[in-house]
Order: structure tokens, then sequence, then C-alpha cells
């Protein structure tokens, strides 16, 4: 008889979660996992999948304005926000089901209900305990707001995607990614925005010049762009909307407040504290490089050990943890050069590192950039531009970072990047044939250096 219920018991079935079952699983691997609200987890639910339906409705607005430019005569029609809503979240449903299927397929047994551990062997789910060789934990993360006067009456990009009624106008607070992307949504679907960042420039972390160039895109847009600002108190007035007082004395009366500050590990209410494993002060679970914590049955992975909060990396945390448990394969997983994508208007894709990142590290550094209008809007009338950049390192002639701001660009970035990861050189760039017409050939056609630095 089995010493334990389960050879792996996992806690949280969202990208990590589900991905590390199945693939457990599929190696004959007594599998559960255990997961309180629907599957898939944030990515599915609140975040990647619904936020890019939303981007993707954003832009038919835009679409309907350019469309005259090449031909096409009608009126710009209406927009019914419940339709997307309601059609967001039919969507949603049946990808809950397939995550479902996929995990019955592989033999994983889904478990309903909230998991907390009870000691580094035994997981209680719903007033039932199981017992397993290993747990892992991958909870995920959750949105954090704050604490100022008025507090109650903001949203989080946990409720946002469900609004009775699309608002008139809209207050969003934060300058990373998730601010940045719902600052054109709400414009793009027709509500009055202002996005307030208290930094000198949102999406810190990012090429400096690709930050400049998306917040211009974006001012000229009409998205009410403003920094150096905080939110100091927000009230109710007598006819249900919100009126926010600012840092500087100003006062933006609005008809819904998002507040987009960051997110935390769900490490609350684990039992990680019976188990003597100390968080860190975001509250993210310590692990080595195979995702072990303090404890050696217990792993952990995702949002909630706080490395990088995307889903592929969650996603390649899980694989790299079984192949290392159950397919005899202990290399650890290679962080560098993962691509990323901000779904803001414009678009931005970047792979490797900053030109302010690169100047850390290297004496010298090449730059190369693009700045243009792409074919599309010489008809349309927009006066949307693109900027691309590569940062080389004159010594080696490697290309360190590749970057792009417009139309498409985590599509095009996906595939620079896998250049960057096969060790690509400037001169690989410049031999390489473009396809035209596309703004994609820009990657290649930048022969001439626009700067070096220092």
């Amino acid at each position: 008889m089995p010493r334990y219920d389960y050879d792996l018991f996992v806690i949280g079935a969202g990208s990590g979660g589900v991905r590390a079952a199945r693939m457990a699983a599929a190696e004959d691997v007594r599998v559960a996992i255990a997961e309180h609200g629907p599957t898939g987890g944030t990515c599915v639910n609140l975040g990647c999948v619904p936020k890019k339906l939303y981007v993707h409705a954003s832009e038919y607005g835009a679409g309907f304005l350019q469309a005259p430019g090449f031909g096409w005569q009608s009126q710009l029609p209406l927009f019914d926000w419940p339709t997307l809503r309601d059609n967001k979240s039919e969507a949603i449903g049946r990808l809950n089901g397939l995550y479902e299927e996929m995990l019955a397929k592989t033999g994983a047994q889904l478990l309903k209900g909230t998991a907390r551990l009870s000691d580094p062997h035994t997981v209680d789910v719903a007033g039932t305990s199981y017992s397993a060789e290993r747990i892992l934990l991958a909870t995920g993360g959750r949105p954090f707001v704050p604490e100022f006067p008025g507090r109650e009456h903001v949203l989080t990009s946990d409720q946002i995607f469900d609004l009775e009624q699309l608002p008139k106008r809209m207050l969003i607070v934060g300058g990373g990614y998730i601010a940045t992307e719902f600052a054109g949504i709400f414009h793009g679907l027709g509500v009055t925005t202002s996005q307030i960042y208290r930094g000198e420039l949102f999406l810190r972390g990012f090429d400096n010049e690709i930050r400049q160039f998306v917040a211009k895109q974006m001012q000229k847009s009409g998205i009410d762009l403003r920094f150096g600002l905080n939110v100091e108190q927000i009230t109710k007035q007598a006819d249900g909307s919100l009126s926010a007082a600012l840092s500087d004395g100003g006062q933006l009366n609005i008809d819904c407040v998002l507040y987009a500050t960051g997110r935390r590990p769900n490490s609350a209410n684990l039992g990680l504290e019976k188990l003597g494993i100390e968080l860190s002060e975001s509250g993210a679970v310590p692990v080595n490089d195979r995702y072990q914590t303090a404890v050696p049955s217990l792993y952990a992975l995702g949002d909630l050990i706080d490395r990088m909060q995307l889903t592929p990396v969650a996603l390649a945390e899980a694989m790299t943890l079984v192949r290392n448990l159950y397919q005899g394969n202990p290399q650890p997983l290679d962080y560098d050069l993962i691509p990323t994508a901000v779904f803001s208007q414009p678009n931005i894709g970047t792979v490797g590192l900053s030109e302010e990142e690169a100047l850390a590290k290297y004496p010298t550094i090449d730059i190369y950039t693009a700045n243009f209008r792409s074919l599309k809007h010489a008809l349309s009338g927009s006066h949307e531009r693109v900027l691309m950049k590569l940062v080389v390192d004159p010594q080696t002639d490697r290309v360190l970072g590749a970057h792009m701001a417009g139309e498409e660009a985590g599509e095009i970035i996906q595939g620079i990047a896998i250049a960057l990861k096969a060790g690509a050189t400037k001169q690989d760039f410049d031999r390489t044939i473009g396809i035209h017409p596309t703004s994609a050939e820009e990657f290649v056609t930048m022969r001439t250096k626009t700067r070096s630095a220092p």
C-alpha cells in the first residue's frame, strides 16, 4: 500500500499549477490539484485572456474611423458594453471547461475547495485531509491597493472586466503594464480616460526611449496622462459619481476608479507559518533553483515566488520542476532573454537588455533605431508611429536587446527573441532579407548606427 494518498499535490489550478499537474500525471505520477475558484487562474479568468479580448475590442473603434481613407463609407457604429462583457464571460467559461478536461484526460484529480497545509505532507481541502509525498504551491497573486481615505470606492483588475455598465469617465491609478493597458482599453471604448502615476514616467524597467515614445503616442491619442501625482482621497458624490483629490491640489470628477498599483503573492492562509517558512517582504515564498522551499517536501512557483510575473514563465517553471522531479533532468530554468509584451496602445514588445541595463554592464554600446509611420497610415489619416530599437555590443557585435513600440509589437518580437536566444549578431540581422512591405522588415534594415553610448 502506498505511504501517501498522492505523489504530488498541487494547490492552485492556474497556468503553472495545471501545467505541473498535467505533465506529472503523464509520467504516471499520482496527482491531485485543488482549486477554490474557476480553473485557469488569473491569466484565464482575470488577466491575459479577458484583457487581450478587451484590447481587440478597443481597437475596432479606431479602425472604423480610419476606414474612409481606404474607401469604406459608413457611420461609426454604436458600442455595446454588455455584449462584449457577456461574450467574454462565455469564452472564458469554455476555457475553464477545457482546463478541467485536460486534467481529467491525464488522470490528475481536481478537488474543488480552499486548500491549506496541515504539515509538510498533508493538505486539508474543505474538511478532508490528503497526504502527499510532495506538495506544490501555485496560488498566484492578487491585486494590491494601498490604504488611503476612500479606498472602498475603487476597483481592481479583478472587478473591472464585469462592470454593470461602461463608465463615461475613468481614472486609472498606477504606472505598470496593467494600468497602461487598461488606459488604452477604456479610451478605445470611448471612455474619457485619465491615468495617474506617482513616478516621473510609467512602465519602470522598460527601455526609457520606448517609455517616452509610448507616453507621447498615448497623449496624442487623447489619453490624459499625469505623472508625479498621487491620489490623496476619493469621495463619493450625491449623484453616485466620484471625486478624486490629487496631491497637486487638483481634483478629478469621474465615474469609476481603477487601481492597478501592483500585485502581491497569494501566500496568506496557506499554513506556511506553521511550517516555519519565512516569506519575503512582498509575501513571496523563497525557493531554490529547483523551486524547493526550506521544507524539502514543499515546492512553489509562478507569481507566488515573485521572480517574473508572466504566464509563460510560470509554465516554464512548472515544466522545469516536473523534468527535475520525474524525468531525471535537473537543468535549471534560464531566465535570460525572456521576451514580453505590453498590450498598451501602441503595443510594446521587448527582449533582452534595455539601453540603460546594457550601459550598466558594458563599457560601450551601439544603438540602432527606426522611427516611422507604417504604410497602413499613409491612407488611414492616423499619425500613429512605430519605434524599433536594437542595442548592440560593439566588441562582439551581439544584439543585446530588441525593443519595439507599435502595432503587433508582441507578435514581431516573439520571432526576434528566438534570434537573440540563439546569439544573433547585428551582422546576422543585416544579412537577413526583409519581408516587404512590413513594419517587421525594419529590424533587418537598420544598418546605420543612431548613436553610441556612453
